[in-house]
């Protein structure tokens, strides 16, 4: 099995695919990454509940979200299992996998692989196009939103903390209220 630091090859997409069913990899650039130790408790709440209120707020649209592990193939040589995603092209869901880049990703940030999914994930979904990624912080209780500019880029990220609704630029009418996601107490006074 390859190393997350020390493939000497590029992998491709039939190589990940004859590797263990029970192992968790992602490709990025054809450079291996194990996806272990699992995420934590807090992690899997995050991505729950982000899973749970996307799914109800797209309910009746085009949009539908999936959760990890989806693998979500944007090459041949670059492959991921982001913790949530949104595809509204229903051309691109097929029966094994996502195919190009969703509308919107989460990634919820966890100690193994935080570094990664601010650097390699993020120049990586805003080559392929990825409209908008979300990365959330659980420890630190805020949002960072990357939107992909008339360039092509994605610029400075907006922060949204955990009183606040995140309204989607990628899919016009869906807000996200964050306290529900961060589990936090409405402020007296607010409805």
């Amino acid at each position: 099995m390859p190393s997350a630091t020390k493939a000497s090859r590029r992998y491709t997409y039939a190589d990940y695919l004859k590797w263990p069913g029970d192992e968790r990899w992602e490709l990025i650039d054809g450079q291996a990454y194990n996806m272990i130790p699992s995420p934590s408790t807090v992690h899997q709440k995050i991505v729950g509940r982000f899973y749970a209120r996307l799914e109800r707020l797209l309910s009746g649209t085009p949009c539908e979200p999936f959760v990890a592990p989806t693998d979500v193939v944007l090459s041949e040589y670059d492959v991921v299992q982001p913790d949530v995603l949104v595809v509204c092209e229903q051309a691109r869901v097929t029966e094994a996998n996502i195919q190009g880049p969703p509308e919107v990703i989460v990634e919820v940030l966890s100690t193994h692989s935080a570094l990664r999914d601010k650097r390699e994930k993020k120049a990586l979904y805003e080559r392929f196009g990825v409209k908008e990624y979300l990365i959330v912080d659980p420890l630190g209780g805020y949002v960072e939103r990357y939107y992909l500019g008339e360039d092509g880029t994605y610029g400075k990220p907006e922060i949204f903390g955990p009183q606040d609704t995140l309204p989607l630029k990628a899919i016009q009418g869906i807000e996200v209220p964050l306290r529900e996601i961060f589990e936090t107490v409405k402020p007296v006074g607010k409805r």
